[in-house]
């Protein structure tokens, strides 16, 4: 999290949206073999916790169950340059949006896995173009497979910490030159953002 409040939030739905939006983020936790990160989609259950699965083979996997971690979710970044202020005497910075949660792990029984693969599924399966895929469609050899070689976890969030570093600490038309500028960049979402939430 940003040292700077101004770059802070208490907007929890911004924060859920956050999660749906992305649907991707990294769990980090100290191990006895040192600190681990792990890579996993996640859904958030929209009652204070985020779900997510890893390989059974994950060195992160065994430590989990009881243990405090950290999920860490991306949201858009980009490069700002000077040549987009009214003053240039100054530096680049980067602007960015992430989000923090931290709790409490607990294993899933199997019905709590198989319940959020099928959320995960249907959620990203419905961002799509035409028909979606059905899990219906995977053989029960092949889908019994993948719940033997994955582990389902939630994270009990006691702790949300977005930062949203959006430009917020230049004038407007710094911002609107900021916007424009990373828009020409290819940075589109960034400049949505900073249009509309750091105004």
């Amino acid at each position: 999290m940003h040292p700077n409040p101004l770059y802070r939030s208490d907007d929890r739905a911004l924060c859920e949206s956050l999660i749906d939006e992305i649907g991707f983020g990294m769990v980090f936790a100290a191990t006895p073999d040192g600190p681990r990160v792990a890579h996993t989609p996640l859904i958030s259950t929209g009652d204070g916790a985020v779900q997510f699965h890893l390989a059974r083979g994950n060195a992160l996997a065994r430590h989990l169950d009881g243990a405090t971690a950290l999920i860490l979710v991306n949201g858009p970044d980009a490069y700002v340059s000077p040549r987009w202020y009214a003053n240039r005497d100054t530096v680049p910075t980067w602007d960015y949006v992430a989000l923090e949660l931290e709790g409490r792990v607990r294993r899933m029984e199997a019905e709590g896995l198989e319940g959020f693969l099928h959320a995960a599924i249907a959620r990203h399966e419905g961002r799509l173009e035409g028909a979606p895929w059905r899990a219906e469609e995977t053989s029960r050899h092949v889908w019994d497979r993948l719940m033997r070689a994955i582990i389902g976890f939630e994270l009990e969030v006691l702790a949300w910490r977005p930062t949203l570093k959006l430009s917020q600490n230049k004038p407007a038309g710094d911002r609107a030159r900021i916007a424009a500028g990373l828009e020409a960049a290819g940075h589109a979402a960034l400049a949505h953002l900073i249009r509309n939430l750091a105004a």
